[in-house]
C-alpha cells in the first residue's frame, strides 16, 4: 500500500516562497515517476513538474524559473520548491506518483493548500 502525505502550503504574499514535501510510504518510491499538480478553485488539476525516477525533470511553462522539483530517494520524499510566487499560483498542490507516465496505478496525496495574496 502506497500513502503519500504532502505539507508545507500556506499563505504567503507574491514574491514569497514555499517549499513542498511529500512524503511516501512503501517500496516505489526510489523507481516511481513523482508529479505535483495543482487545482485552481473551478479549474481542472494541472501537471505544474515532474520527475523520474533518475532525476529528469519537466515544468509547466507557467512556473518555469520558478519552481523546482527534486526528490531524496533515500528518504522517500520528493519536494516542490517555489520562488516569485504569484497569485494565479494558488491552489490546491498534490503530488502523485506512478510507475511510469501514464502507465501503471496513480497513487495520489490529500493535497496542501497554497494561497498567494496580492
Amino acid at each position: 500500500q502506497v500513502q503519500l502525505v504532502e505539507s508545507g502550503g500556506g499563505l504567503v504574499q507574491a514574491g514569497g516562497s514555499l517549499r513542498l514535501s511529500c512524503a511516501a510510504s512503501g517500496s516505489i518510491f526510489s523507481s516511481a515517476v513523482m508529479g505535483w499538480y495543482r487545482q485552481a478553485l473551478g479549474k481542472q488539476r494541472e501537471l505544474v513538474a515532474g520527475i523520474t525516477s533518475g532525476g529528469i525533470t519537466n515544468y509547466a511553462d507557467s512556473v518555469k524559473g520558478r519552481f523546482t522539483i527534486s526528490r531524496d530517494n533515500a528518504k522517500n520524499t520528493g519536494y516542490l520548491q517555489m520562488n516569485s510566487l504569484k497569485p494565479e499560483d494558488t491552489g490546491v498542490y498534490y503530488c502523485k506518483l506512478q510507475r511510469s507516465w501514464g502507465l501503471g496505478t496513480e497513487y495520489w496525496g490529500q493535497g496542501t493548500q497554497v494561497t498567494v495574496s496580492s
